[in-house]
């Protein structure tokens, strides 16, 4: 088992949280109205007038223009045309800096030619899709399971959020209890039930438009780093038909957007075997790019129930899974009898573990091995993390930059550092007003970190891959420190 990991050291999560708490309590800082005007007609206007008239097209025929989240930015989308390792091009030809890495999976970089050549072989001879059994839906497996030290077994899915729907199935029929107790702020897919408590702790129902509130009768939230919090939801329902499951992001909720603490993790184990929990990590994010044992290898935790994503195609279509341990996985047998008299999961995807889909995911998770790409993501994360350090402190600004590894923070506003407190309503309206407010700032300051040639995961979160070297780090501060000057006190 490979234990090398991303993370040379792990972030002070006291210390980065009375910073946030900090944060939230003054003005807003952002680029000031002129620079942002100056952007849209120097660079928006005059340097990205393709995308500009693509994305007024497709909004004729696609709902806001398009068609994920990822893919929104002010003062509009812009459409990319090429990927290449740490570079993204656009219709007009203008390149950028990729921190966005397709949400966190590329950590080779974009496209890598070593994965991409075995793609283009398996389409010159099977094809993306027979719906049948491939050598390298065994292969993938396999690999998983060789990695990540609490999965003995694999079954692949289409995204995260089926992934995420499996666990909550399993957990179910495993334990025969009825509750999920997610970490309050983070985010398990879109699914129904788990569109719960996402993005603010404390969020409820708020965030889950179109979703009846009875929907959400056997799912709860806990608030971050708070074991006590968690246990007593835990003790709660064991007079309400128990707890099934605890999901939980183990770097924090949005990928550590709030930091845990290091042993956090092992407190949340203790209390899910205490009281008769399955403990869900969802490594969407951190699985493979932490390290190849992921953020379970790193603290040392034994999950129960694994959820991948993204990465598990290497950023090919049909990027889920969920793996773990036999006893559990058992109930995820697709059409082979296992002897086990088990009621089986209801699990579909008629595209799930396509060819294409476990050629790219295995040959992936090889090259990332291989190459030592995690420790090499790491060691970039550190770099730009350290350098928006300084800069912040040149500028006298008051934002906060933290790391896990290549997976990086840059929050000038705190928009999900905010919480809510139901004991007092009367603050609901003014939370969720002012996390709008700086959420419109997030979008600003990441319009002016895509002028620059900076493409980022809403302004606030980044990504290195292995395809970084230094000398591109330094080039791409240089440009965080032009966007820095034009920052000024919104109100």
């Amino acid at each position: 088992m490979d234990n090398r990991y991303a993370i040379s050291t792990y972030p002070d999560a006291a210390a980065v949280t009375k910073q946030l708490d900090e944060l939230i309590k003054l003005p807003i800082y952002s680029v000031s109205p002129e620079a942002l005007k100056r952007y849209e007609e120097e660079y928006f206007d005059k340097k990205c007038a393709k995308s500009k008239v693509m994305i007024e097209e497709a909004k004729t025929v696609i709902p806001g223009g398009v068609q994920h989240n990822l893919a929104f930015n002010h003062p509009f989308p812009l459409v990319f045309t090429k990927a290449e390792g740490a570079y993204l091009y656009d219709i007009d030809g203008n390149r950028y800096y990729d921190f966005l890495q397709a949400g966190g999976p590329t950590v080779l970089g974009s496209n890598p030619k070593v994965v991409r050549d075995q793609v283009i072989e398996l389409l010159n001879t099977c094809g993306p899709s027979t719906g049948l059994f491939h050598e390298f839906e065994y292969k993938l497996a396999k690999k998983v399971c060789d990695s990540v030290p609490n999965v003995e077994m694999f079954r692949m899915l289409n995204s995260g959020s089926e992934a995420c729907m499996a666990a909550v199935r399993v957990a179910r029929l495993a334990t025969k209890n009825k509750n999920i107790i997610k970490m309050g702020g983070a985010y398990h897919g879109w699914s129904d039930q788990l569109a719960y408590g996402i993005r603010v702790p404390g969020s409820k129902f708020t965030q889950a438009h179109g979703v009846p509130l009875y929907i959400f009768k056997h799912t709860q939230e806990f608030f971050p780093n708070d074991l006590d919090d968690l246990e007593r939801k835990l003790r709660m329902n064991q007079l309400r038909g128990g707890t099934a499951a605890v999901f939980i992001e183990p770097v924090g909720p949005e990928s550590g957007t709030r930091p845990l603490d290091k042993d956090f993790n092992k407190g949340v184990e203790r209390l899910c075997r205490k009281y008769g929990a399955l403990l869900v990590f969802d490594e969407v994010v951190t699985g493979f790019r932490i390290g190849m044992a992921g953020a379970q290898g790193y603290f040392d935790v034994s999950p129960d129930l694994t959820v991948f994503g993204k990465v598990i195609a290497g950023g090919y279509p049909g990027a889920g899974g969920l793996g773990g341990k036999k006893e559990y996985m058992k109930y995820l047998a697709a059409g082979i009898q296992t002897g086990d008299k088990v009621h089986k999961a209801l699990i579909g995807g008629t595209m799930a573990a396509t060819p294409i889909s476990c050629v790219a995911g295995y040959y992936t998770l090889e090259e990332i091995e291989r190459t030592n790409a995690c420790q090499k993501a790491g060691e970039m994360g550190d770099r730009i993390t350290a350098g928006l350090q300084k800069l912040i402190k040149k500028h006298g600004l008051p934002f906060v930059a933290f790391n896990q590894g290549s997976i990086c923070h840059l929050e000038t506003v705190g928009t999900m550092h905010f919480s809510i407190d139901w004991s007092k309503l009367w603050k609901v309206p003014g939370v969720l007003k002012e996390t709008s407010a700086r959420k419109a700032e997030m979008e600003h300051m990441g319009a002016a970190y895509m002028a620059e040639g900076l493409v980022t995961l809403a302004g606030s979160r980044l990504y290195t891959s292995a395809a970084y070297t230094p000398e591109m780090i330094d080039d791409a501060l240089t440009r965080f420190d032009r966007v820095f000057d034009t920052v000024t006190v919104k109100r």
